[in-house]
Formats: structure tokens, C-alpha cells, sequence
């Protein structure tokens, strides 16, 4: 079968995202920013200009690690978060909640150092993630934000897919469509 892609002009920058097949019936557009400095930048600076006041920015493991790294260094930022996939060594203790996202084939869960989360507490947090979709991992992004005592001011994407492109508490560049099995808009 020939690969299909779907056009956007994201940031300023054009590119063209390959056709995924979820499952029997639906495909969804592959975006990734993992080696594209380019629009991690531009795509970083969008949001900036968007974002609510914050003291801290947090993402997940692994695809929205560049994006709020690059977040981060434009804001002057001296720390960001992550919630990871797995513990480490270096953790002083974790923080635990369940997730599971469009993309991943089973359950997941993430992970916020305890002493990260000790930095939290009281503070304003902004969740941002490349793409947002079923709202899964957001969801449990919030939940060790809210059990670290952290207070989230605003959640931002890259992208909006499906029915995450209705939310009102979202901030996102642009939407990006569902497709039916033959790679035709839904």
C-alpha cells in the first residue's frame, strides 16, 4: 500500500505528517519532533506567546521532552519537569499514576520524582505535550501535578486531534483531523 500523508503548515512550517493505521478502520497523522529543531522552535515560541503565567513547565516522557526543553530555554526557565515512563535510580521517591494513550498499545504508567514534586507544591504548573488526543496522558499529568500540590494554570499542545480539538482549557496550534481507513478526513 502506498504511504499516505496529510499536509500542515505548523508554526510557519510546512510539513507533511505520514498516515498511521490505528486500527482496522482508523489511521491518524504521525507527527514527530524528535530531530526537527526547526519546528520544535518555532512551535515552542508559538506557545509561549500564548501561555498563561507559570512557574513551572511540565511534560511526558519521551515526545514532549524536546518541546518544553526548547520551552524552557526561550522563557529563561532554570527548571522544567518531567514524568517518566519508568523510575530512576537518582529519585528520591515517586509519585505513581496510570495511563493509557491513543498511541501506546497498553497500559502505562508515569512517574514524578518526589523531590520534583516537593517543588510543585504551591507553584503555578503549565502541562504541555506535543500532541493531545484522547486527553489519557494529560489527564494523568494532572494527577501527579494535583497529588504534588501543584497548581495547574494551563494545559498547551502542538497539535489537537480528534475530539481534543473541543476542549476550552486546551491552548494548541492547530488541529489536526482524524482520518477513515483510505486516509480521508473525518
Amino acid at each position: 500500500m502506498e504511504q499516505k500523508y496529510y499536509h500542515m503548515n505548523i508554526a510557519g512550517c510546512e510539513r507533511d505528517l505520514p498516515l498511521c493505521p490505528l486500527n482496522d478502520d482508523l489511521m491518524i497523522a504521525g507527527f514527530v519532533i524528535f530531530g526537527d529543531t526547526e519546528i520544535t522552535t518555532a512551535c515552542a515560541k508559538a506557545l509561549l506567546d500564548r501561555a498563561p503565567e507559570y512557574d513551572y513547565l511540565i511534560s511526558a516522557e519521551a515526545k514532549g521532552i524536546p518541546l518544553v526543553h526548547e520551552m524552557a530555554r526561550l522563557a529563561g526557565d532554570q527548571k522544567y519537569f518531567l514524568a517518566r515512563k519508568a523510575p530512576k535510580l537518582y529519585m528520591t521517591g515517586v509519585l505513581e499514576v496510570t495511563v493509557r494513550s491513543i498511541t501506546t498499545a497498553k497500559e502505562q504508567k508515569l512517574y514524578l520524582d518526589t523531590a520534583d514534586a516537593a517543588q510543585m507544591r504551591g507553584k503555578r504548573i503549565l502541562i504541555v505535550d506535543d500532541v493531545i488526543s484522547t486527553g489519557e496522558s494529560l489527564r494523568a499529568i494532572e494527577q501527579l501535578v494535583e497529588t504534588a500540590g501543584g497548581e495547574i494554570c494551563g494545559r498547551m499542545a502542538i497539535l489537537a486531534e480528534g475530539d481534543a480539538q473541543n476542549r476550552e482549557d486546551l491552548i494548541y496550534l492547530e488541529k489536526l483531523p482524524l482520518f477513515d481507513k483510505n486516509g480521508k478526513e473525518l
